[in-house]
């Protein structure tokens, strides 16, 4: 039985209504000496990101790499029949050698994506919008919260030679690190990402609300891990279009000195200011070499 990574697997949902798999067993041999068949290998197609855990929770391993294969239970060895034993002075032996079984595991699954910019941001803080404006993914969004009920992958192409891949995860609320809403399910496909991209709603929003709403996902994140937490962010407010210029100057001069940091400013409804954004994450993710 073989697991192999398949790019054109997206989730483990197969699985759900499929706990057992079974390889094909081999035939047994017939008249006239003929060996009997071998059983066909058994591959199940599995997302890229798939970790194989033993039931103790023990990781075994983890499939990281488009067509990566792992055989997760060596199949049975035959038998030897009768004919084998025969000799020019026994031509009818009783002798067998009976076959082995094959192995028999169980094993947990756990998929985690593999991003190079992980999305963060509250319900309806317009990830969904912004992924589907920069790549072809077409997540489904509408004005009410958690519309993202599984992670998003999207491949933002700035030009032939630079790609950048993105993950939307569900949006957090306060409490998601100890399993409120629901962001504690998504929170670990963010730990392979190098980067993260906050995006804030400033809509009915003063500046201490956002402020607010910026520690409530930094400190989601940080409690689900530190090291997490420690990645370059860039943080952006979005929804432009539904804000007057100066208020938007005012909130963004108001949170880089507040969180002393740059602040970028985005619509993902129109796209402005999203080329900016997305030639930042390029360079955090590619950082020049020192001469």
């Amino acid at each position: 039985m073989i697991l192999v990574a398949d790019v054109h697997v997206q989730t483990l949902l197969d699985f759900t209504g499929r706990p057992v798999h079974k390889a094909e067993k081999g035939r047994p041999g017939s008249s006239k000496n003929q060996s009997g068949r071998m059983g066909q290998d058994l591959r199940i197609p599995v997302p890229v990101g798939t970790m194989v855990y033993s039931e103790s929770g023990e990781l075994i391993v983890d499939l990281t790499t488009a067509e990566e294969e792992f055989v997760i239970a060596e199949g049975g060895k035959g038998g030897r029949g009768n004919a084998r034993f025969a000799t020019a002075t026994h031509q009818s032996p009783r002798e067998i050698t009976p076959g082995i079984e094959g192995e028999e595991f169980r094993v947990h699954l756990e998929l985690k994506l593999i991003a190079d910019v992980g999305l963060l941001g509250l319900p309806n803080a317009g990830k969904s919008t912004f992924l589907s404006r920069v790549s072809s993914a077409h997540p489904k969004i509408a004005d009410y919260p958690f519309t993202t009920l599984s992670p998003q992958l999207g491949i933002a192409e700035l030009d032939i030679f630079r790609r950048i891949v993105l993950a939307d995860v569900p949006g957090l609320i306060e409490g998601a690190a100890d399993g409120v809403g629901l962001g504690i399910g998504f929170l670990k496909h963010l730990e392979r990402t190098r980067v993260m991209l906050h995006l804030l709603d400033p809509h009915d929003r003063d500046l201490d609300q956002l402020l607010t709403d910026h520690s409530v996902i930094r400190g989601e994140v940080s409690s689900h891990s530190k090291e997490l937490a420690s990645r370059p962010t860039i943080t952006v407010i979005n929804k432009s279009d539904l804000m007057l210029e100066e208020e938007l100057d005012q909130l963004r001069s108001g949170l880089e000195d507040r969180l002393e940091a740059p602040v970028l400013v985005i619509s993902g409804v129109t796209g402005q200011g999203i080329r900016e954004v997305l030639e930042k994450l390029w360079v955090l993710l590619n950082p020049p070499e020192e001469s």
